[in-house]
């Protein structure tokens, strides 16, 4: 079974590609919580498991903690990661 994991910088407008953003700003939302991103990853039909005391290498001082997504082996990481960026987008409104 294919594991991928969804850190929040990846969505997040307030990061550039270099800190670790993935989306084009155009998708990307400020500040995405692991909350929204495995609403959005089950949305897709996916299951999704926060893991909230984890942190992502490039922001070694803060733990916003991390989705893993499993059941995505349909789907390369990049459009998974896409996909859910329009969908926190589309909660937010």
């Amino acid at each position: 079974m294919v594991e991928n994991v969804i850190w929040p910088a990846y969505l997040d407008a307030e990061l550039s590609r270099k800190e670790g953003r993935r989306v084009p700003e155009g998708l990307a939302v400020p500040e995405p919580t692991v909350d929204e991103i495995a609403q959005a990853v089950q949305q897709i039909g996916y299951d999704a498991t926060i893991e909230r005391e984890k942190t992502y290498s490039r922001e070694s001082w803060e733990a916003r903690g991390r989705v893993v997504v499993r059941g995505a082996e349909d789907s390369t990481k990049n459009d998974l990661v896409q996909a859910v960026a329009a969908y926190v987008a589309a909660i937010r409104e």
